[in-house]
């Protein structure tokens, strides 16, 4: 595993639910993102129905002295939240914060090896 470059935050970002529950997978991410690589700082981030919300994780980075960020979409395609939604919320952002830069990542379903391990899954014996 490489480790990413000092300064660097992630944000996990989903859609959001009224169901507690529906958060614990994200959560489980951030976690392993955090016994991983201790030094990167991680927050999730939701599009409605949770908080915080994206600007307000931005920003808890950047208080937590990260200068780049990282933010990868939990969703399984390029569907119009990762295609028009979260684009234009990191826009936003970015315009009153130009000098930290933010590095949009594809949808993590769109990832070959997430697509390899759910074929994996699906194919093997649940016992």
């Amino acid at each position: 595993m490489t480790s990413l470059p000092p300064r660097t935050g992630i944000v996990l970002f989903a859609h959001g639910s009224r169901d507690p529950l529906w958060r614990l997978p994200i959560e489980a991410i951030a976690q392993r993102i955090r016994a991983d690589q201790p030094d990167a700082p991680v927050l999730c981030a939701y599009l409605e129905l949770c908080e915080p919300d994206l600007p307000t994780a931005l920003n808890a980075l950047v208080a937590a002295g990260a200068q780049r960020i990282r933010v990868l979409p939990v969703f399984f395609g390029m569907g119009k939240h990762a295609r028009e939604d979260l684009p234009q919320l990191v826009a936003q952002w970015s315009g009153a914060h130009p000098l930290v830069p933010i590095d949009l990542l594809p949808p993590a379903g769109e990832h070959p090896a997430l697509t390899a391990l759910l074929a994996r899954l699906a194919a093997s014996d649940p016992t």
